[in-house]
């Protein structure tokens, strides 16, 4: 009996144990597996963008602090001097100078980015595309600088009207000077953005219309719109983003008639004004207002496409 006894095996907890600690393992996983992927991420973004709009933010609500001197006490007189109509004019004319030299990437860039994708030999496409993102490869300094020996009174453009017998026209220090100026910088960045749109294009359904008898403007409409206004929209954010930031094409090739936001920021901190509160609330402005504009393209920009 007791040999029996002896022989009769006993329960055996181990593997309800390692289900548990399998369950548990699995749990904790499911929840720090993300925050431990994205914590190197989380942390850059923390120290690099969340940290100095928050310094930032703090500099804009102290009225007329200068480096040095003694912070004065919160406010909101920095926002109230930016209703001023001087510097309303500013925001307006900083608009305006974006969105001009945005309309003009999307004019010049389509029609090459769609050549190149489309029309061009697959085997030159990726010369082409080197060809016009060369540019890039220069400081913008020294591009803005070759566009003032350009647009000076005695520069290229006047020599060239002189041979045919024109007058000469006054185009550097204006406002057309620099939007040109920023339509050239930022070209390139809408031809690589409506590329990479157009390249994706469906040709079966170019050609299914045309069998139909659908004429080219129709199908340009009707096809290769709908399906690349997302690239369109991208592109048009990232020129206007890019252009509001700017103040070297401004300051070369405007003159004092051009005053930008972005000038008016560095003019705040670097400049003879010292006013980093003021230059803080401005640099809030245009943080918003860019915020607000990608928010927009996250939010509408596939559902308008998709609309049409």
């Amino acid at each position: 009996m007791a040999t029996s006894a002896s022989l009769t095996p006993t329960p055996n907890t181990k593997p309800t144990q390692d289900s548990l600690v399998a369950k548990l393992r699995r749990w904790f996983v499911r929840l720090l597996g993300p925050i431990t992927l994205l914590g190197p991420a989380g942390l850059w973004l923390l120290l690099l963008l969340v940290v100095p709009t928050l310094m930032i933010l703090e500099l804009s609500l102290l009225p007329d602090f200068r480096p040095g001197t003694e912070a004065p006490p919160y406010g909101l007189g920095n926002y109230l001097k930016i209703l001023q109509p001087i510097y309303l004019w500013v925001i307006g004319r900083s608009v305006f100078f974006a969105l001009s030299s945005t309309v003009i990437c999307m004019l010049l860039g389509f029609p090459v980015a769609y050549w190149i994708a489309v029309m061009a030999p697959k085997k030159y496409q990726n010369l082409l595309l080197v060809s016009f993102v060369l540019p890039l490869w220069t400081s913008s300094l020294l591009r803005s600088y070759a566009w003032i020996t350009i647009l000076r009174p005695t520069g290229v453009l006047n020599s060239f009207l002189s041979w045919f017998g024109l007058p000469p026209t006054e185009i550097l220090n204006t406002q057309g000077a620099v939007i040109i100026g920023m339509a050239y910088n930022f070209l390139p960045y809408m031809v690589l953005i409506l590329y990479a749109s157009l390249e994706r294009l469906d040709k079966r359904l170019l050609e299914a219309a045309a069998d139909l008898g659908a004429k080219p403007q129709q199908t340009f409409w009707k096809i290769t719109v709908p399906q690349t206004l997302p690239g369109i929209a991208a592109g048009g954010l990232l020129v206007f983003i890019t252009s509001l930031g700017d103040f070297v094409v401004p300051d070369l090739l405007g003159g004092a008639s051009s005053m930008t936001m972005a000038r008016l920021i560095y003019n705040q901190f670097l400049g003879a004004t010292r006013n980093w509160g003021f230059g803080s609330a401005l640099s809030m402005i245009l943080i918003l207002g860019v915020s607000l504009s990608i928010a927009l393209l996250l939010k509408y920009g596939d559902t308008k496409a998709e609309d049409l």
